[in-house]
């Protein structure tokens, strides 16, 4: 990848105390919780959107955060994005804390090192500009060693990169005139256009046929491979994590649940819901099962939901510590960790 130092009016990053610098994370989470306040400003009633999660990002990988509808996986992003504020936790950015992260310059910067790709393609655009306009404006912010007169050909070799060609005829093109798989192509080349080290992909894939889906992750992978831009790829499918991600984290009711190297977790997951979501994905040779309890009991409570395992109510093999302790995060196998009290080492 090429060298991308930081903005001028960014915090100097520095390696964590003890740690070797090219084992630093780009990106990392210590405790980060975010709560809604329900009800009015006087209200003591929270909805626990995201609790004590601790993440890393490193150089030039892939990581998989995955759940279902519900469990904070967005919220993380945009609490990643700088688009909500944490209730309690750190988010650093190459060691340095984003809550001293004050100016308008600054936030700029830090964007443009960590863009997000939404989930909705369509409203990420203006309808009323050609589909150039948003890179074209992100080159203008984030690029100033690109001259006015050359934008047009960075933005045509940028919408090539992503594989929408001709590029100069698709930059004049307005949005309803792309396909969805084609606008969420324009929203990876936005994102690139700032020469980012992470990107933020919340769901770029789900409301994609699935003929398309298979192109934007072997996109993802390639992009990885040519330019070393890390990903955090947000999704509720574990196959299609199975497919790109290096490290996979699991998450359910705002807890972190389970992590680990993708191919470890996926060959022994140790949380009773990773087995759950991994008993979920269509196998043509597996004979038809009845659903499972865990499958139709009642969903989690993340309104004040107090002390024990927020799984406890759908999880077979619940035990008395369940519903009182909360689970706290333990290694299981080597750079494997499960937050269950049932949960054992092999």
């Amino acid at each position: 990848m090429a060298s991308n130092p930081l903005s001028p009016s960014f915090p100097a990053s520095a390696p964590a105390e003890g740690a070797a610098a090219p084992a630093a994370p780009l990106l990392a989470t210590t405790g980060l919780s975010k709560r809604f306040r329900l009800g009015g400003p006087f209200s003591r009633h929270f909805l626990h959107a995201v609790d004590d999660v601790d993440l890393r990002v490193g150089q030039s990988e892939i990581v998989a955060l995955v759940g279902e509808s519900g469990s904070g996986k967005s919220t993380v992003a945009r609490l990643l994005g700088m688009l909500y504020r944490p209730t309690s936790g750190e988010i650093l950015y190459r060691g340095t804390r984003l809550a001293r992260i004050r100016s308008r310059r600054e936030v700029l910067a830090y964007h443009g090192r960590v863009p997000m790709v939404f989930q909705d393609p369509y409203s990420s655009m203006n309808p009323v500009y050609r589909s150039g306009h948003g890179i074209m404006r992100a080159l203008e912010l984030h690029r100033p060693d690109v001259p006015a007169r050359e934008r047009e050909r960075v933005a045509a070799g940028l919408f090539e990169s992503v594989g929408l060609t001709p590029p100069r005829d698709v930059l004049r093109k307005y949005p309803f005139e792309l396909s969805g798989g084609q606008r969420q192509r324009v929203g990876f080349a936005q994102a690139l256009a700032s020469r980012p080290e992470l990107i933020l992909a919340d769901e770029p894939v789900s409301m994609l046929d699935v003929s398309i889906r298979i192109g934007l992750l072997n996109l993802m992978a390639r992009l990885r491979s040519q330019t070393g831009v890390s990903f955090l790829y947000i999704t509720h499918d574990i196959a299609s994590a199975r497919y790109v991600a290096d490290r996979l984290l699991v998450m359910y009711a705002g807890h972190l649940v389970e992590a680990g190297p993708a191919a470890d977790v996926l060959a022994h997951p140790k949380h009773p819901y990773t087995q759950l979501l991994l008993s979920a994905v269509p196998d043509p040779r597996a004979p038809i099962a009845l659903t499972t309890g865990a499958q139709v009991a009642e969903p989690p409570r993340m309104v004040d939901p107090g002390e024990g395992c927020r799984f406890r109510w759908r999880c077979p093999l619940a035990v008395d510590e369940c519903w009182h302790v909360t689970p706290r995060r333990r290694e299981l196998r080597p750079a494997h960790v499960a937050a269950c009290h049932v949960a054992t080492a092999d």
